[in-house]
């Protein structure tokens, strides 16, 4: 039996975690990683990459949904995003709508820090109303 999305939760973190370790960061100083789930159970992360010519660096969560695609994933089954800060760190709107591309608006997104679970939201929630690969119409060979 497979393990339900819920149960992958302290996987998806923990691969968060590791990813922010990997940051490169050195402009804002604010590590992120992030982690997702597809639909095979495979987790993949990624982390922040900053770049002197702003505003060329990309976020965690697009990197982690690169790794996928390289690994033949699909779908997002559910996110991670780790980060430190006052409060709880979401996707940023543009991360919110890459995740679009491959999550169903039930999608869970948890956000955590070192003290555990901040938030625990859905795709849906996050960015109401989305835009997504069903409005466009099926494209042809």
């Amino acid at each position: 039996m497979s393990k339900s999305v819920e149960q992958h939760q302290a996987a998806l973190i923990a691969a968060a975690k590791a990813a922010r370790e990997k940051a490169h960061a050195p402009y804002s100083r604010f590590a992120v990683g992030a982690a997702v789930l597809d639909e095979q159970g495979r987790i993949h992360a990624g982390c922040n990459v900053e770049n002197a010519a702003y505003p060329q660096g990309w976020c965690a969560e697009a990197s982690a949904l690169a790794a996928m695609v390289m690994a033949g994933g699909k779908q997002v089954q559910a996110a991670a995003v780790y980060a430190v800060a006052p409060e709880a760190v979401t996707p940023c709107g543009g991360c919110r709508q890459k995740l679009r591309e491959f999550a169903a608006g039930t999608c869970p997104v948890w956000a955590a820090d070192d003290s555990g679970v901040r938030g625990t939201y859905t795709l849906g929630g996050l960015l109401p109303h989305s835009f997504g690969p069903s409005h466009l119409p099926p494209s042809t060979p």
